[in-house]
């Protein structure tokens, strides 16, 4: 079967995008990948998206999504992509998802991207029970609370300022001595009297039963084990988009991120992207629904050019 639109990705970029284009009558599918839903499915209070003065669970907001654009047809897939290549003699593009392959006039990428984490088992334990990877996200929850940040770079710094705003103290976690961040951000953060550093140490476990209630820590030079109390834990080590599928099919940045050349258009025409994949500064639910708006609209464009 042959589509006007293929989608791949169900996080808000995803399923905006495939909004628009089903109330436009074009033929959509919409491919999940792994995890329905993306990211917000491992968050639980999502406050700060337009439309819910009571905030809403993440989980929810996106089963809410998947029902409004099934209601205008959108056909859903839960499949992992594997591949996408464009057959000249048809002028269409054939998506690889499991056992199946799917044919598209045009294709939207809006895969996301993963927060990268340390790989202890108390991670995914905590996961929104105290540990974060996004303070903008949840920083909030954490009002008058002890937090910490593991990082080292710019985004660990920009974490931790953030999270001044409500956390009482907030303590920045990092391996070595010397830090990645740029200098005027280092700069501002050693300047706040609300932000201590912890440096030469990695974290062995996050503690806790049903919250989080500190970590432990090995210092590298020393090998001394303790324990911080805490009631936050903040990763800041950085994003991978999830793009590997993509190599050799469009062009992407050196971190892995998708490459737009004209709002959404990628460097195949008839290919594009939207949301965290493409977005490395906000990673924001209500920015990647805008993103996959504009996608769509796009999309639409491009196929009555084609016409």
């Amino acid at each position: 079967m042959r589509y006007d639109v293929i989608i791949i990705g169900s996080g808000p970029a995803g399923y905006t995008a495939a909004l628009y284009t089903s109330r436009s009558f074009l033929k959509t599918l919409l491919l999940t990948g792994v995890i329905p839903g993306g990211q917000l499915t491992t968050t639980t209070e999502v406050d700060n998206y337009p439309g819910f003065p009571k905030g809403i669970q993440g989980p929810e907001l996106m089963m809410d999504m998947k029902a409004q654009v099934e209601q205008f047809g959108t056909e859903i897939e839960q499949n992992h992509v594997s591949g996408v290549t464009y057959q000249d003699k048809t002028k269409t593009f054939v998506v690889a998802a499991g056992e199946k392959t799917f044919e598209g006039k045009t294709v939207i990428i809006a895969t996301g991207a993963s927060a990268m984490y340390l790989g202890l088992p108390s991670e995914k334990k905590l996961m929104g029970k105290g540990i974060s990877a996004c303070a903008t996200c949840d920083g909030f929850f954490f009002r008058g609370k002890e937090v910490v940040v593991v990082g080292g770079g710019d985004t660990a710094m920009e974490e931790a300022t953030f999270l001044t705003k409500f956390a009482t103290n907030v303590t920045i976690i990092h391996r070595r001595d010397e830090f990645r961040a740029s200098a005027i951000m280092l700069d501002r953060a050693k300047k706040d009297p609300k932000i201590m550093f912890l440096t030469n140490k990695i974290v062995e476990e996050v503690v806790g039963e049903t919250a989080v209630t500190g970590v432990r820590l090995k210092d590298t030079k020393t090998g001394e084990v303790s324990t911080l109390n805490t009631q936050g834990f903040f990763l800041a080590i950085g994003h991978k988009p999830n793009t590997d599928f993509l190599k050799n099919v469009i062009e992407l940045d050196l971190k892995g991120y998708v490459v737009t050349k004209v709002q959404t258009q990628t460097s195949v025409p008839g290919i594009f992207a939207a949301g965290d994949c493409v977005d490395h500064r906000y990673r924001q639910a209500v920015v990647a629904a805008g993103q996959g708006c504009m996608a769509a609209m796009d999309a639409e464009r491009y196929l009555e050019e084609q016409r």
